[in-house]
């Protein structure tokens, strides 16, 4: 279909382009708010700045597609495939992205707070500088994803996979992400106080400079984790595993650690009373 025809259309009053051709069309700023495009076909098609608010692109191939900054809040896009397509700003508050297919797409800046990403897959996508407060990221495959200076504070991740993301600088306080594997991920100057890290797998992570504060990593293994700089005041390290660890100018007023595993860590000279809490000074001795 042709754009001028589609834009006549809709300004006739019809809101149903179910399995419409527009691949590669360009739609630049287009205005098409509460339209059905379900199943449409949209690879490599330029929306950018277009506004596509309350819209259903469920199904749609959206391949390669630029949404530059296109505003698609409470927009429907369930299933929808957008496989290395460019969302660099996008606005996509409360919209419904379940199963989405965002592999390898670049979300940096987008906007989508409250959205709902289910089973989406967004395995090595560029996200950093994303807002993703209060959205539903359950059973999602974000491995390799670059999630730095992201906000997920108040996100649900349920099951969502989470290997060797890049979460450096990112927003996660309070978040609950006990049991995770999280191998590989980076933290670095990440913001966790008040995190529940219970039991997670954190072998070699990268936690340097970041905001651990009150934060549970009771059974969580930390082998080889580096921790240089962190702040773990009032953090609770109870049986933790911190074999091998670096623990170079790490912060620990208050912080609790029972019973925790401290051989070999770095430096030695951490396992003074004055730089680790009595605890861990009485089990490494």
């Amino acid at each position: 279909m042709q754009v001028r025809h589609l834009l006549e259309l809709y300004e006739q009053g019809n809101r149903n382009f179910a399995g419409v051709d527009l691949s590669q069309a360009d739609l630049r700023g287009v205005i098409l708010i509460g339209v059905n495009l379900q199943g449409a076909n949209l690879k490599g098609a330029n929306l950018t700045r277009a506004f596509l608010i309350k819209s259903d692109l469920s199904g749609a191939q959206m391949n390669w597609a630029n949404l530059n900054f296109t505003k698609m809040s409470e927009a429907t896009l369930v299933d929808t495939e957008l496989t290395k397509a460019n969302l660099n700003g996008a606005f996509l508050v409360k919209s419904k992205l379940a199963g989405v297919k965002l592999s390898g797409a670049n979300l940096s800046g987008a906007n989508l707070r409250c959205a709902n990403l289910r089973g989406a897959n967004l395995c090595g996508a560029q996200l950093e500088r994303v807002n993703l407060r209060d959205a539903d990221l359950s059973n999602a495959n974000c491995k390799w994803a670059n999630l730095s200076e992201a906000r997920l504070i108040g996100a649900k991740l349920d099951h969502c996979s989470l290997g060797f993301v890049n979460l450096s600088r990112a927003w996660l306080k309070g978040l609950d992400i006990a049991g995770f594997d999280l191998e590989g991920v980076n933290f670095h100057r990440a913001k966790l106080s008040g995190a529940n890290l219970e039991g997670t797998n954190l072998p070699c992570a990268n936690l340097s400079e970041a905001q651990l504060d009150r934060v549970n990593l009771k059974r969580a293994n930390l082998r080889g984790a580096n921790l240089t700089e962190a702040s773990l005041e009032g953090a609770n390290l109870t049986k933790a595993n911190l074999i091998r660890a670096d623990l170079t100018g790490v912060h620990l007023k208050g912080a609790k650690l029972d019973d925790a595993k401290v051989e070999d860590i770095l430096p030695k000279a951490a396992m003074l009373p004055e730089l680790m809490d009595y605890s861990l000074y009485s089990a490494a001795v």
